[in-house]
């Protein structure tokens, strides 16, 4: 699992593999990533919107913004948590994602939340060690 906070909002992410949705011979590879959001402050926070960098093995990079997440803007209240399932095709057996999220807290006050880096590795990755 990989895990950030900022303004005590705790983003945590775990990507898993989905060999059943991927065809390498197709160059097709899939993730799903379940990710946690957990409120540790004094105040109400409203996801608005998202923002993601998702970058292949060849080092190709696409944005991926806008409204909520999986078609909700959820209000998260202090002590709470809100959690979703998504996914992200790639033509290269790995990547990487990271991003932020844009919310407003119960008195209007705007908070960039920095979603974690966190890698997406099939089986076929070929592993270095530097």
């Amino acid at each position: 699992m990989f895990t950030t906070v900022s303004h005590e909002i705790v983003v945590s992410v775990e990507p898993s593999y989905l060999s059943e949705e991927s065809d390498p011979d197709e160059h097709r590879y899939v993730w799903s990533y379940r990710v946690v959001i957990a409120n540790h402050g004094r105040r109400a926070v409203q996801l608005m919107t998202r923002s993601w960098e998702i970058t292949d093995a060849n080092g190709l990079q696409r944005a991926v913004t806008g409204p909520g997440v999986v078609g909700q803007q959820p209000i998260i209240e202090p002590g709470e948590a809100f959690e979703y399932t998504s996914g992200c095709p790639l033509s290269t057996p790995s990547g990487i994602m990271s991003g932020t999220y844009h919310m407003v807290d119960d008195l209007g006050m705007a908070l960039d939340v920095t979603i974690p880096a966190f890698s997406l590795d099939s089986p076929m990755t070929v592993r270095t060690l530097n």
